[in-house]
């Protein structure tokens, strides 16, 4: 007598198989089902709206309240012009903190702002020592603000 060719343990499998595929399609058609009836969004649903201040929100804008009007000319996209500041006095007072006759050079201690001015000996209107109290003007150096047009007072 000739054995059958299916074996318990396969039909079990097999089964098994029949049954994995039959919940695959049983979940998808209840998920279908699910999604149909929640994922219906309105057209109101989808639109978002944009504040004053740029963030998103879900609520429409209150079209009573009056709208502030800008002119374009106002608008600065780029840096803001310069303004002409007044830097102060043209003329500083100080005293000479510091100065070499032989090398030609000293330092100005302006006492508005504790700040020292370079000055250099080709800058100077009248001849200063140290200690002199002097008026000076102030320019742009190669490394920093220097004092030019020193007269002793």
């Amino acid at each position: 007598m000739a054995k059958s060719k299916e074996s318990w343990n396969k039909k079990e499998k097999e089964n098994q198989r029949k049954k994995k595929k039959e919940d695959k399609v049983k979940r998808k058609f209840e998920k279908k089902e699910t999604s149909k009836d929640s994922g219906k969004k309105t057209f109101e649903d989808m639109i978002a709206y944009v504040d004053e201040n740029g963030r998103l929100t879900t609520q429409a804008p209150d079209l009573t309240v009056k709208k502030k009007v800008i002119s374009a000319e106002s608008i600065e996209i780029s840096t803001p012009k310069r303004e002409d500041v007044d830097e102060g006095p043209v003329e500083h007072t100080g005293k000479v903190a510091f100065f070499n006759t032989a090398k030609g050079y000293g330092f100005i201690k302006d006492p508005l702002n504790n700040e020292s001015y370079f000055v250099h000996m080709n800058d100077l209107i009248t001849p200063i020592t140290e200690n002199d109290n002097v008026t000076f003007k102030v320019e742009p150096g190669p490394r920093g603000l220097k004092a030019v047009e020193v007269k002793k007072i």
